[in-house]
């Protein structure tokens, strides 16, 4: 096998094996169910494609080539497909999408914390 199609699959496995680690860690990190589905939805589906164009150029052109694109496509329409089905069952079912907390209403005589622009022009003497 040619030196370049090594270097070139080597680097396509390697970016897909991180996309699919970035996705895991979304799925850890993310507040609620349909943004961690989104994060292991499309980092996993691009994390794939490149996993599997990797081994193409490791195999060559030959039968297992063939077979890897075929499997490459099913992916392609059952990845989006399926991520789109949980969403809607999941919205169904009454998962509700996480929202960020409304703040806190302040006691009477505390004054909010400036911005911090406003205490660089008020360190600076400058009026913006």
């Amino acid at each position: 096998m040619a030196e370049w199609a090594d270097v070139v699959s080597w680097v396509l496995i390697v970016l897909g094996g991180g996309f699919s680690v970035v996705g895991a860690l979304g799925l850890l990190r993310f507040p609620d169910f349909y943004s961690r589905l989104h994060a292991a939805g499309i980092t996993d589906t691009l994390g794939a494609w490149l996993l599997i164009a990797g081994m193409m150029f490791q195999a060559g052109f030959s039968q297992v080539t063939v077979k890897l694109a075929l499997i490459a496509i099913f992916l392609f329409f059952t990845s989006p497909t399926s991520t789109h089905a949980l969403a809607r069952a999941a919205l169904h079912a009454g998962v509700r999408p996480w929202s960020r907390p409304a703040a806190k209403p302040r006691p009477s005589g505390v004054e909010a914390t400036p911005e911090p622009a406003a205490i660089d022009a008020a360190a600076t003497g400058s009026k913006s």
